[in-house]
């Protein structure tokens, strides 16, 4: 699954700041100097039309990564960043924060640059900062995306650029439409999407090095593994981190049982009758494959049931829409392939969650983490949770005594 459509959809389906109860390590590059954390927006001293755009986008208190960010990000003289924060903790709203505040809205050029994976990821970035930017009129954005065709020789006026690594390149070296020495701030969000593409690692190491020494260099990434970490100390000097410590996720809320069947056909019968027989908020089911899915939902319409099915090959925009007609309860079933597994779908009904296919990986081994994220979709909330798994031959039965031993 491609990582950038799936930050996309988890952007899109965002409707509030997700409540972590991560704890967030952070670790200075100068540890003599004071720490400090913000409980108010008001302590951060924000131009008075930020502060005024900060409220107005509906965020009362700092999240846990604005509260240690954000005054890192704010101080005299400015420090870099490396941060990890996943998708709906208020980074990205932090980070505009960042770049607002350091702009000279008299100055006509660019100032701050911010480096998208995909041209869709620009366009929700840029949302953000025309929604906190909104009673500063003077300031203006430009989009450096594919098919954003200037006149050559032309100057850039607005004094912040967001764009992809291959446009932003071009407009700093080739065509020489952003003076890279008058940069001021320097962001690279979804450092983990980026690298998954190929040549976008090379591309911003380039545009970095056209930098000045003391622009201030902000990284952000869901994820830590080496290859990212490596990428990150190479684009940010001196960095202050801000790591979240692993949640522990626990399977203690979810009662888990499995169902022996001989077939698909019987898995479906097994279906039916654990619907007749408990009464459901709401139901995930999660398949294999998308031949499954597809059927399964078929199958469920013909009995009389409301399903909404989510799988692969939709858009990110029409999987967004399924999965608001869910989370409305408008459908009280949601069948999928493991899109949506790791997807930010918080829907408090869910009150089941089945595994009509065992979650494996592409070589046919048990795939515990997936296991984890499905049914970790019901035991949200302290709520109790019920998982099913079905189980059609001594392999699946075999996978789940596997991911049992994994767990136990």
């Amino acid at each position: 699954e491609d990582r950038a459509a799936q930050s996309l959809l988890n952007k899109l389906i965002r409707s509030n700041l997700v409540d972590t109860t991560n704890q967030v390590e952070v670790l200075q590059r100068d540890p003599t100097s004071p720490l400090y954390s913000v409980k108010s927006f008001e302590e951060l001293r924000l131009k008075p039309q930020l502060l005024q755009g900060v409220y107005a986008m509906g965020f009362n208190r700092p999240s846990k990564i604005q509260e240690n960010a954000l005054p890192m990000m704010l101080a005299e003289p400015p420090q870099n960043l490396i941060a990890q924060s996943q998708s709906g903790t208020g980074k990205t709203a932090a980070f505009v924060l960042a770049m607002l505040s350091r702009v000279e809205p008299g100055n006509k050029y660019p100032q701050c640059l911010c480096l998208s994976p995909t041209y869709e990821l620009a366009l929700q970035t840029g949302k953000v900062i025309e929604q906190m930017g909104k009673f500063y009129p003077e300031l203006k954005l430009a989009y450096a995306v594919r098919g954003n065709k200037l006149e050559r020789g032309q100057k850039i006026s607005e004094q912040i650029v967001i764009g992809t690594p291959g446009t932003v390149l071009d407009w700093c070296s080739k065509l020489k439409f952003i003076d890279p020495k008058k940069i001021k701030v320097f962001v690279l969000d979804e450092a983990d999407v980026m690298i998954a593409t190929q040549g976008h690692q090379d591309q911003s190491i380039r545009i970095q090095r056209m930098l000045p020494r003391d622009c201030q260099m902000l990284l952000f990434s869901a994820t830590f593994e080496d290859s990212v970490w490596k990428f990150a100390q190479k684009v940010v000097p001196e960095p202050n981190i801000i790591k979240l410590k692993r949640e522990e996720e626990t399977l203690d809320t979810i009662k888990q049982y499995y169902v022996l069947c001989n077939n698909r056909d019987e898995k479906f019968q097994a279906l039916c009758n654990i619907y007749g027989a408990i009464t459901i908020a709401q139901a995930m089911i999660f398949c294999h494959t998308r031949k499954t899915a597809n059927w399964l939902a078929a199958e469920l319409s013909k009995e009389g049931h409301q399903v909404a099915l989510l799988s692969g090959e939709m858009m990110v925009e029409q999987r967004a829409a399924v999965i608001e007609r869910f989370r409305e309860g408008k459908e009280k079933v949601l069948v999928t392939t493991n899109v949506c597994a790791r997807a930010g779908i918080d829907v408090e009904q869910v009150s089941v969650v089945i595994n009509f296919d065992l979650p494996v990986d592409k070589d046919g081994n048990p795939d515990n983490e997936t296991y984890l994220h499905r049914i970790g979709r019901t035991g949200r909330f302290g709520k109790r949770g019920l998982a099913i798994n079905m189980v059609d031959s001594k392999h699946s039965m075999n996978i789940l005594n596997r991911i049992q031993e994994h767990f136990s």
